[in-house]
């Protein structure tokens, strides 16, 4: 056996699979280290990257709701301010329309004194003409005035 080739072809075989074993084993084991330990730490940076984006979220929900809140009191503050400024508008129309009314009232007042005083003085006038054409047709007439002889027996009586 020991002389027979097959049988040192086989040994050196044997020794030359268990050689190459050794070695891509070796190699095999430090490549699968290698990816082993690359996708170890592609997942703690997943992790780590998954955490920074959960902070990230929560920093923006809580501003979010910050500015909810604040959009909220500007929106309060401004419908404060608009009712003041509606009542405050109200109050000055009110004021004006007094103001308005009260003038509207001495201008009336003023037309009717107007009105009276104007009227009086055209019957004065009417009356003064009637009495002028009265007395001019009565003078033109040569006839006595009885009422002009009432008057100074009148004064006669009262002077005496």
């Amino acid at each position: 056996m020991l002389q027979d080739a097959t049988f040192w072809v086989a040994v050196a075989f044997v020794v030359f699979v268990g050689l190459a074993y050794k070695k891509v084993a070796a190699i095999l084991g430090t490549t699968l280290d290698a990816r082993s330990a690359r996708i170890r730490n592609e997942l703690e940076e997943a992790q780590r990257l998954r955490e920074d984006a959960q902070a990230v979220l929560a920093e923006c929900q809580k501003r979010q709701i910050e500015a909810e809140d604040e959009a909220e009191k500007i929106l309060a503050y401004a419908r404060e301010e608009a009712e003041r400024v509606r009542v405050r508008a109200d109050e000055e129309v009110q004021i004006a329309v007094k103001r308005r009314e009260t003038q509207a009232i001495d201008r009336i007042a003023q037309a009717e004194a107007q009105a009276v005083t104007d009227i009086r003085n055209m019957a004065t006038d009417l009356a003064i003409a009637a009495s002028r054409r009265l007395f001019m047709e009565r003078l033109a007439s040569g006839q006595p005035d009885p009422l002009i002889d009432q008057s100074v027996k009148t004064l006669q009586n009262a002077l005496n």
